[in-house]
């Protein structure tokens, strides 16, 4: 059973920087998508960035290309989110996620994801 807790939301002015950290245990499958997605409220939930395990491939939707940076330590045990140059809009609850994927298929869709962290609150003014 796979855990996730994340920590390192806060508040930061507009143009400042955050890194977010979800640190994993209860590993059972050798590959995982593993993803940020945030929620604003009265909004859904969205992705913001994925990285595959098993080969360290990333991925990132429109908003976070060239501002956020997915990462993992070299044993797959804590996920990271850098974050730079934020802005207003960033302002969200932030959870990481986990799904197994032996061939590395990721998705953006937060319902195919098992395993959820209780998420970290990002503001930005």
């Amino acid at each position: 059973h796979v855990q996730l807790v994340e920590s390192g939301g806060g508040s930061v002015q507009a143009g400042g920087s955050l890194r977010l950290s979800c640190a994993a245990s209860g590993y059972t499958a050798s590959r995982y998508c593993m993803a940020w997605f945030r929620q604003a409220p009265g909004k859904e939930r969205e992705g913001v960035a994925i990285i595959y395990t098993g080969d360290g491939t990333t991925c990132y939707t429109n908003s976070a290309k060239g501002r956020f940076t997915v990462s993992q330590d070299n044993a797959m045990n804590t996920l990271y989110l850098q974050m730079n140059s934020l802005k207003p809009e960033d302002t969200a609850m932030y959870y990481c996620a986990a799904l197994s994927s032996f061939r590395g298929v990721c998705y953006w869709n937060a319902d195919r994801y098992n395993y959820w962290g209780q998420g970290t609150q990002v503001t930005v003014s």
